[in-house]
């Protein structure tokens, strides 16, 4: 195995150590620690020369068996107390099957990471530690922050989730769906923040998009019969699908309307569009992300700008607000509407969103209704709503490019 084999199998058998150690002796915060040691060992020894062991799944159930003791000792140390039935067993013992499906502690283990109790920013955070198996140096810099900053919101998630008293099992059947919704929400979060950074000078984060991707599959495999989680998936291939038309060769945005689309993936298109065809032949109930996977085939699947079946796009966002109405959603369908029924109807609908004051400051209104002004031909009133797009975005990439827009309709180059 190479270092990238060696990588994306200590991912993947994370979840599956983690959900070992919690499920025989409880307390994620010790657990999660005593994982992430063992996986820190096997990435140097695995990786020296020694190779993969047999039973590599055993070995890190072990060794994190084993860091774990040397955590509760130190704290026995500390506090002065001890678990007797902990120092009694013996590490090896963790290396036979566990009493149920490892599938499952990977499910339960999703599910006590975006406990409700959670913010969504703590939730990505731990999903991704406790769940993606990357370390805490490894968060921070793909969210562009100090390793203390991500350090201090892991270890508030983990009290948060500890005050809950949120325990290492599946939710009722009467909870599972609204807890199921909370977890996908953050799979989406998690690959958004990729595919489109929420601040910095890089548009996209392709080690973050690319986890979301990972977890979505993982979320599928755990959930087969669920339509949704199905959604969420082709969603995030179809969307990703477009990232190497989307950023020029100087990191300079390019928006859906202007791409290259010989350069779109084929191959994830072929995957999403398959994946959502069958997700819709089998849902019993519509959900945002299965509308949403819709939209993003009808634009994948394409020759062009012109050749986009518009009328199909404007009745799957009609949808979309009914199922899952959002101010987002709306912009969405004010495109469409522009371009079925002319840029006047677009923008009166873009005046509906435009009453909303949650969405006084968000530049996608701006930047949306400056695009449909510029069809229109209005320059002046499309230079003012480019100028206050620039001002309220935080990605610099976009900023750049509303900027680039704005000198366009002055009279510089575009």
């Amino acid at each position: 195995m190479d270092d990238a084999d060696v990588e994306g199998l200590l991912r993947e058998l994370a979840p599956q150590v983690l959900g070992a150690l919690l499920r025989r002796y409880d307390g994620l915060d010790a657990c999660e620690d005593a994982v992430q040691e063992a996986l820190l060992d096997a990435s140097a020894q695995w990786r020296a020369g020694t190779g993969v062991p047999e039973n590599p799944r055993g070995w890190l159930i072990t060794v994190a068996a084993r860091r774990l003791t040397d955590i509760l000792r130190s704290d026995v140390a500390r506090r002065k107390r001890e678990s007797a039935v902990f120092v009694a067993t013996p590490p090896s013992l963790l290396v036979d099957p566990p009493a149920v499906p490892a599938a499952d502690d990977s499910l339960a283990l999703l599910f006590m990471c975006c406990h409700p109790a959670l913010s969504p920013s703590s939730a990505v955070a731990l999903t991704l530690r406790a769940v993606g198996g990357l370390g805490t140096g490894e968060i921070a810099k793909a969210f562009g922050v100090s390793e203390a900053t991500i350090g201090q919101r892991i270890s508030r998630a983990k009290a948060s989730v500890r005050a809950a008293g949120a325990r290492f099992t599946l939710p009722s059947e009467a909870d599972l769906a609204e807890r199921l919704r909370i977890v996908m929400q953050v799979l989406y979060l998690v690959f958004n923040e990729g595919y489109v950074a929420s601040a910095g000078a890089s548009l996209v984060r392709v080690d973050l998009a690319a986890e979301g991707i990972r977890l979505a599959r993982l979320l599928r495999r755990l959930t087969p019969a669920d339509a949704e989680a199905a959604g969420l998936l082709a969603l995030m291939l179809l969307t990703e699908a477009r990232r190497p038309a989307r950023v020029s060769a100087a990191g300079e945005l390019i928006p859906l309307l202007d791409q290259d689309r010989s350069l779109w993936d084929r191959t994830l298109i072929a995957e999403g569009s398959a994946l959502i065809a069958a997700a819709l032949a089998s849902s019993r109930a519509l959900g945002p992300y299965q509308v949403q996977a819709a939209i993003a085939a009808v634009h994948d699947e394409a020759t062009s700008v012109d050749s986009t079946d518009w009328e199909e796009v404007l009745a799957l966002y009609s949808l979309l607000d009914k199922v899952a109405p959002s101010p987002f959603g709306t912009l969405g369908r004010a495109v469409a509407v522009a371009r079925v029924h002319g840029v006047t109807a677009g923008l009166s609908v873009v005046a509906s969103v435009a009453a909303d004051p949650s969405m006084a400051r968000s530049h996608r209104l701006y930047a949306v209704r400056a695009q449909l002004r510029e069809m229109a031909g209005d320059a002046a009133q499309a230079a003012a709503d480019y100028r206050v797009a620039a001002t309220y975005a935080t990605n610099l990439a976009e900023k750049r490019y509303l900027e680039r827009r704005l000198s366009a309709l002055a009279g510089g180059e575009p």
